[in-house]
């Protein structure tokens, strides 16, 4: 899922664009070489050097692992994030109140599982609220998107590619595969009729509607704890030798809690180096959108705009200096590029341009979010 092709395609979310922009980064400084002996040869053989993220390179390691060894970690690994965040449970009134965020997603697996009967009700519960935090988060821009279009062919499309992404151990449960078989069988459906309106108890995307309409979604930590946290690991950094805050292995929303500094608990210049780190990395999801924008579709890069403000928390639009204004206006390009190329589809009768009547604007002009 890399961009949005059209109305009815998944639009990114803030950190699929940003994983894109890695990615393109990573692309520029791609080495090269060839052999001096085939040079001048009509069939040189080019030797390609990749060097992959911080975050790529433990994906794959957490692979390498076996589950049983994966279990263990995951054990040792809780028990050292509960003792610096001075936690004796991952929960706090049935929420969570230790910050997953960064666990492995093969170790947090094993936890809501409780593989090896090793860990607590409340650790179970701790980790199946992150994994479906997670869920949530990869849904939220897509949401955003299917506010303005009306269309929720897109949450299928971006649901199925977060199914398609999970762990070995994950994709081997039966309720992988009954929730898989669901998503499939709603998209099927939505390619025949867009007008259908998710209504199965197993499908991931109709159970996520009902939250986000009870309110229940996001599960984002206090804004609170996330500046104490980011606060204790700047001052780690100091202690290590550093002299200057570095963000690279800070998430956006910790970035967003530096820069706002909201109880003036950081220096001027974190809090200036952070905005800086905020804005940087917000406009390089911004160009990355650009480029993953759809040619053959005017309203394309209006998606991925709307798509990367609903994935964004407020903290972290605040410290990038997006407002509603900026909302209003992607809404407003959309709305006048839909209509553009609704006009060219009918002028040239291309369905690339929209032309083909058969979009799902028309299908289902009212969206599932009306009733919200």
């Amino acid at each position: 899922m890399s961009s949005v092709s059209s109305v009815g395609s998944s639009a990114l979310t803030y950190a699929q664009i940003l994983a894109n922009a890695q990615k393109a980064a990573q692309g520029a400084t791609t080495s090269t070489s060839t052999a001096a002996s085939t040079a001048g040869s009509s069939t040189s053989n080019a030797a390609t050097s990749i060097t992959l993220s911080a975050e790529a390179r433990a994906a794959l390691a957490s692979l390498e692992r076996d589950f049983t060894t994966v279990t263990s970690d995951a054990r040792t690994n809780l028990d050292r994030l509960l003792a610096d965040q001075k936690l004796t449970s991952p929960l706090a009134d049935g929420k969570l109140a230790a910050d997953l965020g960064k666990s492995d997603r093969r170790e947090l697996y094993a936890i809501a599982t409780n593989a090896g009967q090793i860990f607590t009700a409340d650790e179970q519960k701790a980790a199946q609220l992150e994994l479906q935090n997670r869920f949530d988060a990869a849904m939220s821009g897509p949401t955003a998107v299917s506010r303005v279009t009306g269309t929720i062919s897109n949450l299928y499309e971006a649901a199925l590619a977060y199914f398609d992404s999970m762990t070995p151990e994950e994709k081997a449960s039966a309720t992988y595969a009954e929730q898989r078989a669901a998503l499939g069988d709603m998209k099927q459906q939505l390619a025949s009729n867009p007008a259908t309106l998710p209504s199965s108890a197993t499908d991931p995307v109709n159970q996520y509607l009902k939250r986000l309409a009870e309110g229940e979604t996001g599960g984002l930590r206090d804004i609170v704890d996330v500046a104490s946290d980011a606060r204790t690991t700047l001052d780690a950094q100091y202690k290590a030798g550093g002299t200057r805050a570095s963000f690279t292995d800070f998430d956006s929303r910790s970035v967003a809690a530096v820069a706002l500094n909201a109880d003036g608990s950081f220096k001027a210049e974190e809090a200036r180096l952070a905005r800086s780190e905020m804005r940087s990395r917000a406009g390089a999801a911004v160009l990355s959108g650009l480029k993953n924008a759809d040619a053959s579709n005017p309203a394309s890069f209006a998606q991925n705009i709307i798509s990367l403000y609903g994935a964004m928390s407020t903290e972290e639009r605040a410290a990038a200096g997006w407002t509603d204004k900026l909302y209003a206006a992607a809404v407003s390009s959309y709305a006048t590029a839909s209509k553009l190329g609704s006009m060219l589809g009918e002028a040239t009768g291309s369905p690339s341009w929209g032309g083909s009547g058969t979009s799902e604007s028309g299908g289902n002009p009212m969206s599932i979010f009306s009733y919200m």
